[in-house]
């Protein structure tokens, strides 16, 4: 890759009543590849994203290396739904696209913008189903085409694939793969699909409180994520 990481890390750790959470964690995000975060329940993942959100006081450095926008697109493990809210999907992505509230109306362009978003995560003809109403894959697709639209340079997935069919999956990683290519953005995920990671990572950083091995998926992907963890601390 050519010019500065995206994402850099150079020693950041994260103490939280004394007992450490993150220790001395360093490793970069390129811009136009898929970087995979792996470990165990509690190795720190989940608190480094709050890092990078801004969400944790830590210790270390984290540069963003802007070439466009400085946007960043998050999509959450976890995103709590009212199934009783009169929402469309069309309604919820046109709330932070229109200055007008969505209980206006949504205008035609507004509308013409919100299906391309769909299509691009395979949810065509989804806009006037109620948001209520999806599965939890449909809406975590939903959660990437409002993530992905404006087109950021940092795309941060908290376990984006969580409830996901086979068929969802794939159009999920499809929607990602043309996102590096189409717009050379940096995608940091955290996942346990070590198999998911084989096909489509192309750097994996292994995590336990502690960076325990950062490379190609060849170089860190070496057996079960049970025999990565007693390889990289024996």
């Amino acid at each position: 890759m050519t010019g500065p990481p995206v994402l850099e890390l150079s020693g950041v750790t994260v103490v939280r009543e004394g007992r450490p959470l993150l220790t001395d964690v360093s490793f970069d995000v390129e811009p136009g590849t898929i970087h995979f975060l792996v470990g165990p329940n509690g190795a720190g993942k989940s608190t480094l994203f709050a890092a990078l959100l801004g969400m944790v006081d830590f210790a270390g450095r984290i540069r963003f290396h802007w070439r466009r926008s400085g946007r960043i697109g998050y999509v959450p493990q976890f995103f709590s739904v009212d199934r009783t809210l009169p929402l469309t999907v069309a309604e919820f992505l046109a709330m932070p696209r229109q200055l007008r509230p969505v209980c206006t109306g949504i205008g035609r362009a507004m509308r013409a913008r919100l299906e391309v978003m769909l299509d691009r995560v395979g949810l065509t003809g989804y806009a006037t189903r109620p948001l209520g109403a999806l599965s939890g894959g449909e809406l975590q697709r939903v959660l990437l085409a409002n993530a992905i639209e404006p087109t950021p340079e940092l795309l941060l997935l908290d376990e984006p694939a969580t409830g996901l069919d086979e068929s969802s999956a794939r159009q999920f990683e499809t929607t990602l793969l043309g996102l590096r290519e189409a717009s050379r953005a940096g995608v940091l995920m955290v996942s346990h699909d070590l198999a998911h990671a084989r096909r489509i990572a192309d750097r994996v950083t292994l995590l336990d409180r502690k960076v325990l091995r950062s490379g190609t998926p060849d170089e860190v992907l070496i057996g079960d994520l049970a025999d990565l963890l007693a390889g990289a601390t024996a």
